[in-house]
C-alpha cells in the first residue's frame, strides 16, 4: 500500500548515548528528525526501510555555538535555528541565506542542517556553504568520534563515508573571512529544489563550491586558482564550464546549467570585488 506503515518500527533513544548504542545493537536503523525528505519518499511509496531511530528529541544535538575559533552547528540545528542564530550570521552569513531559500516556514521550523548533509543530495542548499567554508563532519558511533572533512564526505550520488553505525553529530566551520556569496537559482526563490547554487568566500584563495551540477556536491580548485591569480571573468568561466558535469533532469537542463553557472561566477565575481576585468 502506498505510504503504509503498518510494517514499520520506530525506536525512540532519550540520550544520544542511547542513540549510538541502538544503532550498533539494533541496526540497520534509518535516524529520522525533521523529516521533510523522508515523508516525501513515505508518501511517495518508494521508502523501503522499515525500522527508524527517532533523533527529534535529543536536544543536544540542537546547540549551535563557539568552540574556539571554531563553529559548531549540531546536527539537529533546524534552519530556523540557524537563521536566528547571532554566530552564524557573524561567522557563517551565507549559511544563514542559504536557510532563508529553504521551503517555506514549516520546512524552515522542521528541517535540520544534519539532515540535509546526511541525505547527500547533490542539490542539498547548504551543502555548498559547507564545501565553501571548508567545514568538518563530525561523526560519532557508540566507541569512536571521527571527524571528516567536508571535501571527503561524499563519495557518490547521495552516498558517504558515514558507517551504519554512525551519526551526523556536528559540523565544525573554521574562521572564514567575512565577504561570503551565495546564489540559489530555482523555479522559485524557496519552496523548490534548486537548479543551481553557488557558493564562495573571497580571500587570498577564493573558494567557490556548486550544487546540482555533478553526482555531488563539488568545490572548484580551477576555478579557484584561476579567480586567485587574477584571471578574467571570461577566462574563469571557461575554466568553470570545464569542471562541472550537469546533466538533464526533470528540473532543467545540463545547457542550462552550464549557462546559468557562468552566469552567476559573474556575478559572484562582481559582487565580491574578486576582479573587475571582463
Amino acid at each position: 500500500m502506498l505510504g503504509s506503515i503498518s510494517n514499520r518500527r520506530l525506536l525512540e533513544p532519550t540520550s544520544l548515548a542511547d542513540a549510538l548504542h541502538m544503532l550498533r545493537d539494533e541496526g540497520p536503523l534509518v535516524p529520522m528528525a525533521g523529516c521533510t525528505d523522508l515523508y516525501v519518499s513515505l508518501n511517495f511509496g518508494t521508502l523501503t526501510a522499515a525500522r527508524f531511530l527517532n533523533l527529534w528529541r535529543l536536544d543536544a544535538l540542537r546547540r549551535i555555538e563557539g568552540r574556539g575559533d571554531r563553529l559548531s552547528i549540531g546536527a539537529l540545528a533546524t534552519y530556523r535555528d540557524v537563521i536566528a542564530s547571532p554566530l552564524v550570521r557573524t561567522r557563517l552569513p551565507m549559511l544563514a541565506a542559504a536557510a532563508r531559500e529553504i521551503g517555506g516556514v514549516q520546512i524552515q521550523n522542521r528541517g535540520t542542517v544534519g539532515g540535509n548533509v546526511a541525505n547527500a543530495s547533490p542539490a542539498g542548499d547548504t551543502l555548498p556553504v559547507f564545501a565553501a567554508a571548508d567545514a568538518v563532519v563530525v561523526l560519532r558511533s557508540a566507541g569512536s568520534t571521527r571527524h571528516v572533512p567536508f571535501a571527503s564526505f561524499y563519495k557518490g550520488y547521495r552516498q558517504t563515508v558515514m558507517r551504519p553505525d554512525e551519526l551526523v553529530v556536528a559540523l565544525e566551520v573554521p574562521p572564514n573571512p567575512p565577504r561570503q556569496w551565495l546564489r540559489k537559482v530555482g523555479t522559485r526563490m524557496a519552496q523548490a529544489i534548486s537548479k543551481i547554487v553557488m557558493a564562495a568566500v573571497a580571500g587570498e584563495q577564493p573558494r567557490v563550491a556548486v550544487g546540482s551540477v555533478a553526482p555531488t556536491v563539488v568545490r572548484l580548485p580551477r576555478t579557484e586558482a584561476a579567480l586567485a591569480r587574477g584571471a578574467t571573468v571570461a577566462e574563469a568561466q571557461r575554466v568553470l564550464a570545464s569542471e562541472i558535469s550537469p546533466i538533464d533532469d526533470l528540473r532543467s537542463t545540463a545547457e542550462y546549467r552550464r549557462r546559468v553557472g557562468a552566469n552567476l561566477l559573474a556575478r559572484c565575481i562582481a559582487e565580491l570585488g574578486l576582479r573587475n576585468s571582463v
